[in-house]
């Protein structure tokens, strides 16, 4: 028979059972507690020693415990490991409870509902988001809960819902139980963690919050993401913003694998900020700020109104430094209004957070002053959003002394002055400290007692002190003992106790006093989040603006002529964050010229001369001018892009378990089957994952389908030189390469983009760079001349022939292209007595077959430079199955 429990274990029971997947932070006086299982995978998660309950039963409890005033830190560290966690707080005074304190859990804190968020990332928006599905539709809820966003939107697939969910960084998901197992095991893959809410509260924030959304599956997916904040949360909702759906197509739409390429928010080597083009624009002096901009890099626009108001606005701030210095200085006093509105709602804000709130509100007025001074029609709008909310900061002044305590219950937080009666208690406070010290000095006087002290301790109250030596001095008919030390013993008198009982009666009410007059002050407070909250978008909008202009000239960006057609011409155009590393004056500036007889560049050139960058400056030039940014060049033309698509790069999805050729051709066909006539692609050495000629003929067909169908604007790089000859039969492809030069022997890089295609591969000469030895180099270098050779003599027997002449669509190799076949030739050689060598010159002893004899003499026979690579593979496989 299992032994009955304690109450207290039973009342933990019960808790825990209705948070089977969570953490139970379990409150025991200072403490807070985990037990069982929690209490051996927290210990280990949190590095806490692990002891025991009941140490003599036969089974004790497991437990461990973090200190009440340290919880957060150690809340943070499951939240980012990607677990729940419940607070579970005593409900009343364990002092005055009768039997068992009751205790229940005051909030639920997840992934997605992280509300004290420091550092950098109070710099990040930190999403939770929902998911339903109706009708082949999913729909898709997402709230920041810290400063009370909420947007909702349809898609029509798994793949579109998983890629909004990465773009969002949501480390958390709400869903019902129907979601298709392919999204659930996607989430998973990706360490999202799918939290089930089975019901849609009937509550009046509900009905508030989706009155706005017209379709049904939004205000559905809404329901059910409010629900469950609700449910866990047990607070108000007070500062969350009304539903706002929004299409992605209303957006430039870029992929998670394209961000990930371009290195818009996270640098693809070191994972960080640092490095990417949300670090180099972002010189905003707040957090929501810095929110925002990262907002507007993951949706640039598509309309040319709403983008040429923005670059209106930039522009005038880059005209007038000095107002724009003035904006700055005020933006840095602006503290996260946004988040403050939220803890504020939610009834953790205090008295220090009030005192932010009062700063920031009295910087609006001089922001105001600024902007009408510019004296531009730009600024209207935003100017007229500036509400400086003169009634709460004048109410914050009053109440709130200027340098509060953090907590709100102890005291200490309320002015003089601001309420009577508090005034009252605080003076009767005052006197009867200052009549103890009377009294104190009185008692000396009377005793001879030179150190004789009034103290005061929350077990005995106050008491008269007197050392043991001095005990025949005292009078005893007036002292009572109270309580015997070993040096001394402590005494009352009448006068005393009821000076007492009037000092700790006043203390206790002024301190209740003070909690209740701080409470409405923060509702007062709360009633006006709704302009508090419009408050923070408009600074949070001029932030970035003056952001953007702040780059502008640092880095000489200009404004770019944004067109309704297909023109694209770029001088002197710049990656703007490899520019900011290598310097101004060391980086080497591009042209891009792609007017309406132009959809395609095909790019040649060596490794590392330069072709990715390219590729990319022009993609990150057209992203910031649909920011409404300036962009990195002397002059830009561009025409607006629903898309941008990216292949650059390889690397495998070990999540998906999918080889780098596998991803090449997913992201290839993302591209081939999205992309518009207003899209972008770059599309980089496409084809390299796979055999030679199978990845030729991939490469060509790729270009002449985008040539033909999509007509979308497209740089293309490629170390296939055969392709350069597709310029002859497809009009609106043009060739330019990256140039290099040979000097003393060596290879010398121009990163300087000229029309054309490369007059030749350098491939063994950056095997050189990469510091390949020098014997395998020269073998490389031996091979390819044979190769050269071998060629040019194929070449004059196929011009000798006529009827061998390839095609403009399948283009002959050109004899520098095979420098890629004699590195991987040479790659296994081994060194025999310090000499390099290929193969075993020692024939054979097999005698071949009459099959293997036919196959052979086919081979010599075959004009390898008259077939399509199709027609060669074909016969290889027809070989095969001969020799088989």
């Amino acid at each position: 028979m299992a032994k009955k429990q304690t109450p207290m274990m039973e009342q933990y029971q019960k808790v825990k059972d209705q948070y089977p997947d969570a953490f139970l932070f379990y409150r025991l006086g200072d403490f807070y507690e985990l037990f069982n299982e929690d209490a051996v995978k927290g210990a280990q998660l949190l590095e806490l020693t692990l002891t025991t309950r009941n140490h003599s039963a036969k089974n004790p409890i497991p437990m461990c415990g973090v200190p009440h005033r340290a919880v957060e830190s150690y809340v943070d560290v499951l939240i980012d490991k990607g677990y729940k966690v419940a607070i579970c707080e005593q409900m009343e005074d364990p002092k005055k409870a009768k039997g068992m304190v009751k205790r229940a859990v005051t909030r639920l804190i997840t992934p997605g509902t992280q509300m004290d968020l420091n550092g950098d990332q109070a710099r990040q928006n930190n999403y939770l988001a929902a998911i339903s599905q109706a009708d082949n539709q999913f729909n898709l809820a997402y709230t920041d809960l810290s400063t009370g966003e909420l947007k909702t939107t349809s898609l029509g697939s798994v793949e579109g819902v998983i890629n909004e969910l990465i773009n969002l960084q949501s480390k958390e998901v709400v869903g019902e139980e129907a979601l298709p197992a392919r999204l659930k095991a996607a989430l998973d893959s990706r360490h999202i963690l799918l939290s089930q809410q089975t019901e849609i509260l009937k509550r009046s924030e509900i009905s508030y919050l989706t009155q706005d959304l017209t379709a049904a599956g939004q205000r559905h997916v809404v329901g059910l993401l409010v629900s469950y904040l609700l449910t866990t949360q047990k607070r108000s909702l007070a500062h969350m913003q009304r539903a706002i759906a929004y299409q992605p197509s209303s957006f430039m739409k870029i992929d998670h694998y394209s961000k990930t390429n371009l290195e818009l928010m996270t640098n693809l080597r070191s994972g960080k900020r640092q490095g990417t083009l949300s670090w180099l624009l972002d010189e905003t002096k707040t957090a929501m700020g810095s929110r925002l901009l990262k907002r507007w890099l993951d949706r640039p626009l598509i309309d040319p109104t709403a983008i040429k108001e923005r670059q209106d606005k930039v522009a005038e701030l880059l005209d007038h430094y000095f107002e724009r210095s003035n904006l700055q200085e005020e933006l840095i006093k602006v503290y996260d209004l946004e988040r403050l509105a939220g803890r504020v709602a939610y009834g953790s804000v205090n008295g220090r957070d009030l005192i932010q709130l009062k700063t920031s509100l009295e910087q609006v007025p001089k922001i105001k002053y600024v902007l009408e001074a510019l004296d531009s029609p730009v600024f209207t709008d935003l100017t007229s959003r500036l509400d400086p909310l003169t009634d709460i900061a004048d109410l914050i002044d009053r109440a709130i002394v200027e340098e509060p305590p953090i907590a709100v219950t102890d005291g200490g937080v309320i002015k003089d002055g601001y309420n009577d009666q508090l005034d009252q208690y605080r003076d009767a406070m005052n006197n009867g400290k200052q009549w103890i010290a009377d009294l104190q000095e009185q008692e000396r006087q009377v005793t001879g007692i030179n150190n004789l002290k009034i103290g005061y301790n929350h077990v005995f109250g106050y008491f008269i002190e007197v050392t043991k030596v001095n005990l025949d001095k005292i009078p005893r008919d007036r002292y009572e003992r109270k309580q015997t030390l070993v040096n001394a013993e402590r005494f009352s008198t009448p006068e005393l106790k009821e000076k007492e009982a009037l000092i700790l009666g006043a203390q206790e009410k002024s301190v209740a006093l003070e909690y209740d007059l701080f409470v409405k002050i923060r509702e007062q407070v709360k009633e006006q989040i709704q302009r508090l909250q419009k408050l923070a978008q408009a600074l949070s909008e001029l932030d970035v603006l003056q952001s953007f202009a702040v780059v502008s000239e640092d880095y000489h960006f200009v404004r770019p002529i944004m067109n309704s057609g297909h023109q694209l011409q770029i001088k002197d155009g710049r990656h703007p964050v490899v520019e900011k590393f290598m310097g101004h004056q060391e980086y080497v500036p591009n042209d891009v010229q792609m007017g309406d007889d132009t959809d395609i560049l095909l790019i040649t050139g060596p490794n590392m001369s330069g072709k990715s960058t390219y590729m990319r400056q022009l993609a990150l030039t057209a992203v910031m001018a649909q920011m409404g940014c300036f962009v990195p060049a002397s002059r830009a033309e561009l025409p607006i892009f629903d898309q941008i698509f990216t292949r650059i790069g390889a690397a495998d999805d070990l999540i998906s378990g999918e080889s780098t050729f596998m991803v090449e051709m997913m992201e290839a066909n993302n591209a081939l089957s999205h992309a518009t006539d207003r899209s972008l692609i770059l599309f980089d050495e496409i084809g390299r994952g796979t055999a030679t000629y199978d990845g030729m003929a991939l490469a060509q067909a790729i270009i002449e389908y985008v040539h033909q169908h999509v007509r979308a604007k497209t740089l293309f790089s490629t170390h296939y030189h055969e392709l350069t000859s597709l310029e002859e039969t497809l009009p609106r492809l043009k060739n330019v390469h990256v140039g290099a030069t040979e000097k003393n022997g060596e290879l010398v890089f121009l990163h300087k983009v000229s029309a054309g295609p490369a007059d030749k591969s350098y491939g063994i000469h950056v095997a050189k760079l990469a510091g390949m030895p020098a014997p395998l180099l020269k073998r490389a270098d031996q091979i390819l001349q044979k190769l050269e050779n071998k060629e040019a003599e194929l070449a004059k027997k196929g011009a000798a022939d006529p009827t061998n002449q390839p095609t403009p669509q399948q283009p002959a190799a050109q004899p520098n292209d095979r420098v890629q076949e004699a590195l991987a030739a040479a790659a296994p050689l081994v060194e025999q007595n310090g000499q390099m060598e290929l193969f075993n010159p020692q024939p054979t002893a097999k005698k071949l077959d009459k099959k293997e004899e036919r196959v052979l003499n086919q081979l010599k026979e075959l004009n390898l430079m008259g077939m399509t690579p199709m027609e060669v593979m074909n016969q290889l496989y027809d070989w095969q199955q001969k020799l088989k």
